[in-house]
């Protein structure tokens, strides 16, 4: 590898020869780690250019650096960083006391510190992934999902694939959306009231952006999804949580100043309650009579395997004051990044102006690829296998989970990727955690779900979206047996 002549720079208060100077800045860029063992610098020639001076200077420096051993010469090549160079400081190179700024006054908010768990990125080593929201290898469609890339990169897609969109979408993908995907769920929209975003949770920011204010309140669910709290706890509205049954949130529970209501009716996150039919017209009738807006987080509608799901709220909807929220990442891939929200034309048109003066649009070439794979019916096909494989999965849990008597706190009726779960009162599930990954078992501890200083610690959440059929009972067995040691 070689280093970009445009790295170099003289320090114009510099003092010493010019030699010296040069010798001086590599030595520097050895020892801080930017220039590496092996790597190439650039020619004696380019770098004099470069800097504007003689190629005399730059040579001498480079022999200088070479009889320290920080460069070493080869034959018709050059100059490299030696592998005898001196190893970069264990430190923070830095100098110290260059950062002055108080940052506690300077930051005007603070977007850490949230619920937001921190989840090991080294997941699929593990043997027992109970983990949630991660794609399977074995199921996804590489072949195809990379045929469809392949397509969207040539020539007849150039347009799509290098177009600034500046606040619009891929009309491929939208029309797809609007003529598919959505009465699918028995939502009928045009192309101005949806807009693509990155990931149901952009969906969910724009939507609290949008909405809310330091004197609006927002009842969310109680539990409920970590990351969207840590969304409307930064736009500093007011929060209302409502604790939730067996079927989901209650409308008789909502407070009547509320402003917008958020809620998961399909699967309710993370207890997988789906709320009957005729709580969700209950909960449309008490909406209009606080004329409050409803923000329906539908993020795994498609993985309903054990027979069709509800309509969706939305489709129920006859005042405009249901938004929509949908994902094709918990069903392709989680790092696709891709969502789109359905409204009403003045909200869409809202989220859409502040889209584009944040990240204008999602990549053309994302937007068109997945356009293609949903268009030629891959997408179905993917969604036909996980469900075929998760049905055989969650069969398997549940007897594995009935063999050891853990008993199930919450589970999808239509389906679901995951099963909510509760451990005795004297658990402590993140500490659970800990020991069972010292035996390869991931678990998610579902303290990030609740809210406050006295939310409960005993609950956990076993994903099984991730892990072979054949491998569920061991790992059901461990958590058992670690479970018996703490209780």
């Amino acid at each position: 590898m070689s280093i970009s002549v445009e790295t170099f720079f003289l320090n114009p208060n510099a003092e010493g020869t010019l030699q010296a100077q040069i010798q001086q800045m590599i030595a520097q860029g050895i020892l801080s780690g930017r220039f590496r063992k092996g790597e190439k610098l650039p020619s004696s020639r380019s770098l004099a250019r470069h800097l504007g001076v003689s190629r005399i200077t730059v040579t001498l420096a480079y022999t200088e650096l070479q009889a320290s051993d920080y460069l070493e010469a080869r034959d018709r090549s050059g100059y490299f960083v030696s592998e005898n160079a001196p190893e970069p400081p264990q430190f923070d190179p830095r100098p110290s006391g260059t950062d002055v700024i108080d940052w506690s006054r300077a930051l005007g908010r603070r977007f850490t510190g949230g619920h937001t768990p921190e989840k090991p990125q080294n997941w699929s080593s593990y043997r027992y992934p109970f983990i949630y929201g991660q794609a399977d290898p074995s199921l996804f469609d590489h072949a195809n999902w990379r045929h469809c890339a392949l397509q969207a990169l040539g020539q007849k897609d150039f347009q799509a694939l290098t177009t600034d969109y500046y606040d619009q979408d891929d009309p491929l993908l939208i029309e797809f959306i609007a003529r598919h995907t959505l009465p699918r769920r028995g939502i009928l929209a045009q192309p101005d009231e949806i807009l693509v975003t990155m990931g149901a949770q952009n969906a969910l920011w724009l939507t609290a952006q949008v909405l809310l204010t330091q004197r609006r309140t927002a009842a969310i669910e109680e539990p409920c999804y970590h990351a969207l709290r840590d969304i409307l706890m930064q736009s500093r509205c007011h929060l209302a949580p409502v604790d939730v049954d067996r079927d989901g949130l209650p409308p008789d529970a909502l407070p009547q100043h509320a402003d917008v209501i958020f809620t998961t009716p399909s699967h309710q996150s993370p207890t997988n309650a789906t709320m009957p039919m005729d709580r969700r017209k209950v909960l449309l009738d008490k909406a209009r009579e606080m004329d409050a807006l409803i923000v329906e987080d539908d993020y795994e509608f498609e993985i309903s395997f054990l027979r069709a799901p509800l309509p969706a709220l939305k489709s129920l909807d006859t005042d405009g004051r249901v938004i929509y929220v949908g994902s094709f990442s918990k069903s392709i891939f989680p790092g696709l990044r891709l969502g789109y929200l359905v409204g009403s034309r003045q909200f869409i048109r809202e989220c859409r102006a502040l889209r584009a003066s944040v990240l204008r649009h999602p990549p053309g070439h994302i937007q068109r690829t997945a356009a293609y794979f949903l268009s030629l019916g891959h997408y179905d096909s993917l969604v036909r296998r996980m469900g075929t494989v998760f049905a055989r999965r969650r069969q398997t849990m549940e007897q594995a989970l009935a063999d050891h008597g853990l008993g199930i706190e919450g589970r999808g009726v239509f389906g679901g990727s995951s099963i909510w779960m509760r451990a005795p009162d004297s658990v402590d599930t993140a500490e659970l955690d800990q020991r069972l990954r010292a035996r390869s078992v991931l678990i998610e501890p579902g303290l990030s779900f609740f809210r406050g200083p006295d939310a409960p610690r005993n609950y956990y959440r076993l994903a099984y979206s991730s892990i072979p059929s054949e491998r569920i009972s061991d790992g059901i067995a461990i958590l058992a047996e670690e479970l018996h040691r703490q209780s």
